[in-house]
């Protein structure tokens, strides 16, 4: 039975460790996240296509690596771009609630929150670098109220530059009253 939870386990290993990443890049718009891939025969999004999408992200990140909710979007808006689609037609909101809350926290609430030692220094929020480029792009962040309190997060505690809305409910709704979809990925 061992032996075959372990060939079952090498079957499904195969395919993702058998992926070719290497057409994958970043950029135009963020360099070092958001990797995207030319696709052969699809030909160019038309340039004057216009966005208005919202991110749902409530999975938080994996300890030391950046959240990938929120590299989603970077790599929406940096996919778009090298399809010829004009920056300033993208439009993206990043509605964040639950785990993936602490993500939006400063480096210096972060490191408030982690166990350091002695000898060691606190980390920074491995997300917030990622974050404050985005926005300083245009994309907005939402911190949901409701999830905020729930995990103790103060407004004084953001990365600035990031927003809070009553929830993330209520977020959802004014966007798509003002024209924004919601994208399910």
């Amino acid at each position: 039975m061992k032996f075959l939870m372990v060939l079952a386990a090498l079957v499904f290993a195969v395919p993702a460790a058998g992926q070719d990443m290497s057409a994958f890049k970043t950029g135009p718009v963020f360099e070092g996240f958001g990797p995207h891939a030319p696709v052969d025969g699809m030909g160019e999004v038309p340039a004057d296509t216009e966005f208005s999408i919202a991110f749902d992200v409530a999975k938080g990140a994996s300890d030391g690596a950046r959240n990938r909710g929120f590299e989603s979007a970077a790599r929406f808006i940096n996919m778009h771009v090298a399809a010829g689609v004009d920056q300033d037609n993208i439009r993206l909101v990043v509605v964040v609630h639950g785990k993936a809350s602490l993500d939006l926290i400063s480096d210096a609430a972060w490191a408030a929150r982690q166990p350091a030692g002695e000898e060691e220094e606190a980390p920074d929020n491995p997300s917030a670098a990622m974050v404050r480029a985005m926005m300083d792009a245009g994309v907005r962040f939402v911190l949901c109220g409701q999830s905020g309190t729930a995990n103790g997060i103060a407004q004084a505690d953001l990365i600035p530059g990031v927003e809070t809305a009553l929830s993330a409910m209520t977020a959802h709704a004014i966007l798509q009253q003002r024209g924004y979809t919601v994208n399910p990925f």
